[in-house]
């Protein structure tokens, strides 16, 4: 694929996610907050805080990046130091985004599999200091990138556009740095949501068992709680399907060619390996729409508010309805 045909897909393609994404995220973040949803404020708590990651991902990793480098040339946001400070926040978000996923996955497991421990885990007060903690953690662990770049060009004293200096690709140092931070983000996410799932999925299906067991009496009545927790199994696969199907081209990528180029600069990079960096940037982009269509579509009661809110809207504030 040319590099014209890449550059001209991602010039639809982010504008295009950014107008779905932003209001995405803000309505799950609205229409969770109303606590209408039917979910446990624990649950509440990590749903908005992944739509609020997600969010955030929008801003810095595709408005300010993407869309600024292709349609703004010489705005404000490609001044180095800004341009860097962005990158961080990115970054960051993006973390935020990833480790919300698992530390929510893992709350779901200790909330099914481990009931001695549910009542003392599963709170909001718990979900608000790990989300808190994970923020902290993320921003801090992406201060060396804010040092990595320099500027591409100075014109009238004025740095612009970030580059990587040279020793990021010669240093040891920072080739380490790059393997671990490869590992943290989504190496290791990954691995954690996979482990967690499956004993999670392993632990519905050996319970399912038993109760089939004991309820072998009254066969053709419906269970319930079985057809729960196979709601549960679907909500589960659907996490790890896609969140290790869009960011499984980033993971491939970082383990062959560590060095990125997201500013569209160098224009000789038509090799296929910039191709299949960038559709893996933007698949990454496009988790930041999907994980709140599956962990808040799949709510019937989130469905509902969402269908209020719409008549709401579209009839001029309830206006019409009287």
């Amino acid at each position: 694929m040319p590099y014209v045909t890449i550059y001209d897909v991602a010039s639809i393609y982010y504008p295009v996610l950014a107008a779905v994404g932003i209001p995405v995220n803000l309505t799950a973040i609205v229409i969770l907050s109303r606590g209408r949803c039917g979910l446990s404020k624990c649950v509440t708590r990590y749903l908005m805080g992944m739509a609020a990651a997600d969010f955030m991902v929008i801003v810095f990793a595709i408005i300010f990046e993407p869309i600024n480098n292709i349609y703004f040339y010489a705005g404000f946001l490609l001044i180095t130091p800004v341009c860097a400070l962005s990158h961080l926040f990115k970054l960051a978000s993006m973390d935020c985004s990833v480790w919300f996923t698992v530390a929510f996955t893992f709350d779901r497991f200790i909330a099914i599999c481990c009931q001695n421990l549910q009542k003392r885990y599963c709170t909001e007060r718990t979900a608000a200091i790990i989300m808190v903690t994970v923020a902290t953690v993320s921003c801090l662990r992406c201060i060396p990138f804010y040092f990595v770049v320099e500027p591409y060009a100075i014109i009238d004293n004025v740095p612009w556009r970030c580059v990587p200096i040279p020793e990021y690709f010669t240093s040891f140092a920072w080739k380490a740095f790059e393997v671990v931070d490869s590992i943290i983000t989504p190496l290791l996410p990954i691995s954690f949501i996979l482990l967690f799932n499956g004993l999670t999925v392993r632990y519905i299906i050996m319970a399912n068992k038993i109760r089939r067991g004991l309820r072998s009496n009254s066969e053709n009545q419906k269970d319930s709680e079985v057809e729960n927790r196979r709601k549960s199994m679907i909500l589960l696969f659907a996490l790890s399907t896609n969140f290790i199907l869009l960011w499984l081209p980033y993971v491939i990528h970082s383990m062959n060619w560590q060095a990125e180029n997201m500013t569209y600069t160098d224009k000789s990079l038509n090799t296929p390996i910039y191709v299949f960096q960038q559709c893996g940037a933007m698949l990454i982009a496009l988790s930041t729409c999907t994980n709140t269509c599956i962990y808040g579509l799949t709510q019937k009661m989130f469905r509902e508010e969402l269908k209020n809110g719409i008549k709401y809207v579209f009839t001029l504030n309830g206006l019409l309805c009287k």
